[in-house]
């Protein structure tokens, strides 16, 4: 499907190359909505409907179990904390993994080999910069449908000695509709794909690296939304709610 806020987006003149990529997104789906969509068996962990997730928050995740083709729902935090590492401190730099340099990166070549998950989402949020000023904006799949974006995970222990689940979301190239935005856009994964991204036996790189591609810019929209989204202590519906921005369109998009 062709929308067509596709085309407008894709006549921006401004790329935003230094603002951080895939830093909020929306999961405004109930959990058992989840569960059904992606079937999964989950624990006790619950969580609502969600319209401004930001990094270091935990968010729900889909493994397999790696003793049997079961998926498995938890929640884990945002921001990837190697096991190596000394703190989690570098956890809030960890959000987003480059899909074209992640076998490589100390931090996230391990993960991509054997701890793959899937991140359940329904939108995600960028910021176009215009001067001094920065206008959000809200991309959803055919018309906020829910989505997977490919994803890595480890374990840390902290300093109690308690093991701290954590992930990280993939990007690669921007498609047609995110070019005009961003530089990058997070992996949005088919679902065809999704058996093979979590599959823990699968530890052929070069295979699983394959998936990591653009999403198709015909099944994808997005529009201008209001600056609630900026602050993290705003999280309901008009985070997401399309508004009017005649003036600021017309000098984007002329």
């Amino acid at each position: 499907m062709i929308v067509a806020a596709a085309a407008q987006c894709g006549n921006a003149h401004t790329i935003c190359h230094n603002l951080p990529m895939c830093g909020r997104y929306r999961l405004s789906r109930r959990k058992q909505i989840v569960e059904e969509y992606f079937d999964t068996v989950s624990g006790e962990e619950d969580w609502s409907p969600r319209y401004n997730i930001a990094p270091t928050q935990p968010i729900p995740v889909i493994c397999q179990n790696p003793k049997e083709a079961v998926r498995e729902l938890s929640l884990m935090r945002w921001g990837l904390t190697p096991s190596w590492a000394k703190d989690a401190s570098s956890a809030a730099k960890m959000i987003n993994a480059r899909s074209e340099t992640a076998s490589t990166k100390p931090a996230f070549r391990d993960a991509l080999k054997s701890r793959r998950c899937l991140i359940p989402a329904d939108a995600f949020y960028e910021w176009h910069r215009t001067g001094k000023s920065k206008q959000p904006y809200c991309f959803e799949v055919n018309g906020g449908e829910l989505f997977a974006f490919a994803g890595l995970w480890d374990r840390w222990k902290d300093l109690t000695g308690s093991w701290v689940k954590t992930c990280s979301i993939l990007t690669t190239t921007p498609n047609a509709v995110t070019s005009a935005i961003h530089d990058r856009m997070p992996v949005i994964l088919d679902p065809d794909s999704y058996d093979l991204w979590l599959d823990p036996g699968m530890q052929n790189v070069a295979a699983v690296s394959d998936l990591l591609k653009p999403h198709d810019a015909r099944l994808m929209r997005c529009y201008p939304i209001s600056t609630r989204i900026n602050h993290v202590a705003n999280d309901d519906e008009e985070c997401s709610a399309p508004v009017e921005l005649a003036q600021i369109q017309n000098r984007l998009f002329s």
